[in-house]
């Protein structure tokens, strides 16, 4: 079925217009017309400039650095959209930001994946869109529909035409087994665990590493690199322990602080991320390559749109 044009709207902040521009290209769509300035204080103003009455909006919003910014961007555009007569307000989040605190694991620390939960349903949104959480748990945070997307199998496409059968997967920790599983399964490899412990936020050591890697090439998959901290060590420690060759690939690069210095003197060959977040042009090297999520964030939309089911971009 064609998308029902006259009653989709594609809207856009500023966090990443580039992926909204590669979303409604991928539907043969419009981006609405929409500004999002700043005042001479630093106040977000928003304004419509487009009848949405009616309509069904996807507002398409990660909420990446500068992360308060792009929060308040996305949380003014909800109300905005509400307070338009929006029919339907789809928030299409492609990195959902401060889900790294998703529960508690010691005393007065506070649960902020939840509280941006509750900020987005107070505004006004009807359905979120989102791709791998950095806790699936995250879903059950929200009273509406969420649709979890991967990035798993856009991750595995890349790596189908170089691999060979001495090839491993890895998991950088205990908690990313599940998605080392898929991405390995969809390669037909076999997997291996790096255990380690994290004394603070940012900080990781390596313990040691469950499997066979020795004379292998490996593939580390995570779902968020931040100060690259944890990943090249792993390469190291991977080499270390006899691995061939090592690439690293990851959904969402934040690449915050040290992070491109730390992957560009690293042992990896190639790091591969999606652009989930936009990659800023100082931070573009050439052992890092970028796939694009925009068509099954697209198919996404146009099926939500569509009421058709969207679990078969899950399988």
């Amino acid at each position: 079925m064609e998308l029902k044009k006259g009653e989709i709207k594609i809207f856009s902040g500023n966090a990443n217009r580039r992926l909204a521009e590669d979303i409604c290209k991928e539907l043969d769509a419009p981006l609405g017309c929409c500004e999002v300035g700043r005042f001479s204080d630093g106040e977000i103003f928003v304004n419509i400039d487009e009848t949405v009455r009616g309509r069904d909006v996807f507002i398409i919003q990660p909420t990446c650095s500068p992360v308060n910014d792009n929060l308040m961007e996305l949380l003014i555009l909800i109300d905005a959209f509400k307070r338009a007569s929006a029919g339907r307000i789809n928030a299409v989040i492609p990195y959902y930001g401060y889900a790294r605190q998703d529960r508690k694991t010691k005393a007065r620390e506070p649960i902020t994946a939840k509280l941006v939960a509750d900020l987005l349903e107070i505004a006004g949104i009807d359905r979120v869109v989102t791709m791998d959480l950095h806790a699936g748990q995250i879903q059950g945070y929200f009273n509406l529909p969420v649709d979890h997307l991967s990035g798993v199998p856009i991750l595995a496409n890349y790596f189908k035409k170089i691999i060979d059968g001495d090839t491993v997967v890895v998991s950088p920790d205990l908690g990313g087994v599940t998605r080392a599983r898929n991405f390995a399964n969809l390669l037909d490899l076999p997997i291996a665990i790096i255990e380690k412990r994290r004394p603070k936020a940012n900080v990781s050591e390596v313990m040691n590493v469950i499997g066979d890697i020795k004379d292998k090439n490996v593939i580390i998959i995570d779902d968020i690199i931040d100060t690259a901290g944890t990943i090249t060590k792993a390469a190291s420690v991977l080499k270390d322990f006899g691995a061939k060759s090592v690439y690293a690939c990851a959904t969402h690069a934040v690449l915050s602080g040290p992070a491109i210095e730390r992957i560009g003197d690293s042992v990896i060959e190639k790091f591969i991320i999606s652009n989930t977040i936009p990659l800023e042009e100082d931070k573009k090297i050439d052992k890092i390559d970028i796939v694009n999520v925009a068509p099954i964030f697209a198919e996404a939309i146009k099926r939500i749109h569509l009421n058709e089911s969207v679990s078969i971009l899950f399988d």
